[in-house]
């Protein structure tokens, strides 16, 4: 679906954004891109959508390149900006407006999701509305019009929490086969359940991506008492109800996948985890 190759960006010519940077997304996943403020998440998603052109290196997205801007390509990419501009139109009428620039939209996709989301008043502008409720609409309209290739940038700021988790259901009952999810967030919790491959940017560089069912074959999550400390450790972290760990899995254990844990393990002993990679 994506392929990134050797890419380089930068927003001025001192300092370098992304240098050499690669990737490659697969459709029928949901792919969470991690990554403290600032390594260059949103950039990422707006070179894949054609907003910004990289210096070097190319990017293929469909068999499309992204600068091209190809409507064929456009109809089939729909990203959602973590800050959008002020709308001053009335839901259903954005809906009239932009719904068409998208052939595969579903009308009735799009009313479940604000009902699920508790949005009834259809007529409401937008700009009066509180900045949770827009991304509510925003969320309910990317997933509607069911484009190939779906970018998220922190989807959940400004969400409550029962919303949080309306969120992760809407969005794991729309990927299909055909479809291609990125969802870039600093707050690992909110993608708990919900994404089946972890990218990590760490110093404006892809440090990590791996399939979940991988992740869990290599590594081991644990919750121990403080004096107990596994055998090949990685990483370990204490709290209130214990010592969490992350050891290599050597006797093939199944546990639970910890996002958070595992986010700051690859932080923290980067090169070991890629080694076990």
């Amino acid at each position: 679906m994506v392929n990134i190759e050797n890419v380089t960006f930068s927003y001025s010519k001192k300092t370098k954004l992304l240098s050499n940077l690669n990737l490659q997304l697969e459709a029928g996943r949901i792919h969470g891109l991690l990554g403290k403020n600032g390594e260059g998440k949103s950039t990422l998603l707006k070179l894949m959508s054609g907003l910004v052109f990289p210096q070097n290196g190319k990017i293929d997205v469909m068999g499309f390149l992204p600068e091209k801007r190809n409507p064929e390509m456009l109809q089939e990419i729909f990203f959602l900006p973590e800050e959008f501009p002020q709308i001053n139109l009335s839901i259903e009428k954005y809906k009239n407006i932009y719904a068409p620039f998208y052939p595969n939209f579903s009308n009735d996709q799009f009313e479940s999701y604000l009902k699920e989301f508790e949005i009834d008043d259809k007529k409401a502008i937008m700009s009066k509305l509180s900045h949770g409720q827009k991304k509510k609409i925003m969320i309910a309209f990317g997933l509607a019009t069911n484009t190939k290739l779906l970018l998220m940038d922190e989807p959940t700021n400004g969400l409550d929490i029962p919303s949080k988790g309306q969120f992760r259901r809407m969005v794991a009952s729309a990927i299909t086969e055909e479809r291609c999810l990125v969802i870039s967030t600093h707050q690992v919790h909110d993608l708990d359940s919900l994404i089946d491959n972890i990218i990590v940017m760490e110093k404006h560089e892809i440090v990590f991506n791996q399939a979940i069912e991988n992740i869990t074959r290599k590594l081991v999550f644990r919750l121990t008492e403080r004096n107990e400390i596994c055998e090949n450790v990685i990483h370990t972290e204490e709290s209130l109800r214990g010592m969490y760990q992350v050891c290599e899995n050597t006797t093939n254990e199944e546990s639970k996948l910890d996002i958070e844990l595992l986010f700051n393990t690859i932080l923290l002993h980067t090169a070991k985890v890629k080694s076990l990679f």
